[in-house]
């Protein structure tokens, strides 16, 4: 296991974004590419890669460290959510309505599952436990992200009918999940042995969704009525967002006494969120919005800069380890989530 670098999954994100921005008609709603039949079915599509890899094995090795899975999904759906609601609450109507959904939107999206157990590995920690809270916090969030998002919106007063919201996430996240599952059985060997054609058709899949939703918030001008500042303004918070919810993981690893391997689990599960799984997500949950691409924005920059600075502590971790003769325990191949 080596350091993991930046792929040209961010570049090509951010390729995705510029073009939206430089040609919008070609991808948005009605547009002659009809994105938005991607936007539909590539959902689908997305979570029946992720059902079709997802190792249940794997997911028993790290089971028994209750406290351990227990504070890091208290921190992913609660630690962070409580975090955006005290910045909203001290500094209200910073950031716009959309902006202030989007950052609400990363506060409620699981944690990654590749990258995080990437981490750790890096960083010799407990990779089991890694594997089973990172699949764990995605299989939750399936469910907690639209009710939290559900809870929000209806709080700051734009409701989203809740009985529709989870038909949608039934029909298009939970079932294509359990029939990837299903289809293990004949086709998760092939997905072993082509795991590089898998990554890429997810992350295409997700690529495009980008792509039609900046289109659509172009075409109707949603980045013509905010301040040029507000996206620069939005990658400050988002490392501010970060780097408060990292504290508190250390100090709450400190406060209840993990191990080493189990406190940099928390410390990296804990802190970060999916952007494989808020982008296809976004449009079940905001259908019909056309600022769905200012919305995503904040998980966009969240997942870029999590990546470097997690990089660079799990490196120094990997470091210090060594020099204490702490061996690395083995990983499996990232996915695209």
């Amino acid at each position: 296991m080596r350091r993991p670098k930046l792929d040209g999954f961010v570049l090509a994100l951010a390729a995705a974004v510029f073009l939206a921005i430089l040609w919008p008609e070609p991808g948005r709603s009605g547009g002659f590419l009809h994105l938005d039949w991607i936007t539909g079915y590539g959902v689908c599509g997305v979570f029946f890669l992720y059902g079709l890899t997802l190792d249940p094995e794997k997911m028993r090795a790290g089971f028994w460290r209750w406290r351990t899975h227990l504070a890091i999904q208290l921190t992913t759906f609660a630690v962070f959510p409580a975090v955006v609601l005290a910045f909203e609450a001290l500094v209200p109507g910073a950031l716009g309505e959309a902006a202030s959904v989007g950052f609400f939107y990363v506060a409620a999206l699981p944690s990654t599952v590749s990258s995080s157990v990437a981490m750790v590995s890096l960083a010799r920690g407990d990779v089991p436990v890694a594997i089973f809270n990172a699949t764990l916090s995605s299989l939750l969030g399936v469910i907690l992200t639209p009710l939290l998002m559900s809870w929000y919106l209806q709080s700051t007063g734009a409701p989203v009918p809740l009985g529709p919201t989870v038909l949608k996430v039934v029909l298009l996240v939970l079932v294509p999940i359990g029939i990837g599952q299903i289809a293990r059985r004949w086709l998760g060997g092939w997905a072993r042995r082509n795991s590089a054609i898998v990554k890429l058709v997810d992350r295409s899949l997700i690529i495009a969704i980008v792509y039609g939703a900046f289109c659509d918030s172009v075409a109707e001008g949603v980045w013509t009525r905010n301040d040029p500042l507000l996206v620069a303004e939005i990658a400050v918070l988002t490392i501010i967002l970060f780097s408060l919810v990292y504290l508190l993981t250390m100090l709450g690893a400190r406060l209840i006494g993990l191990s080493r391997g189990d406190r940099i689990c928390l410390q990296f599960c804990g802190s970060k969120k999916s952007l494989a799984t808020g982008v296809p997500l976004a449009p079940v949950i905001f259908a019909g919005r056309p600022d769905v691409g200012l919305i995503i924005l904040p998980i966009m920059l969240f997942h870029f800069f999590q990546l470097l600075i997690v990089s660079a502590i799990a490196g120094r971790y990997s470091r210090d380890a060594a020099a204490a003769e702490i061996p690395f325990a083995p990983s499996p191949s990232p996915t695209a989530r």
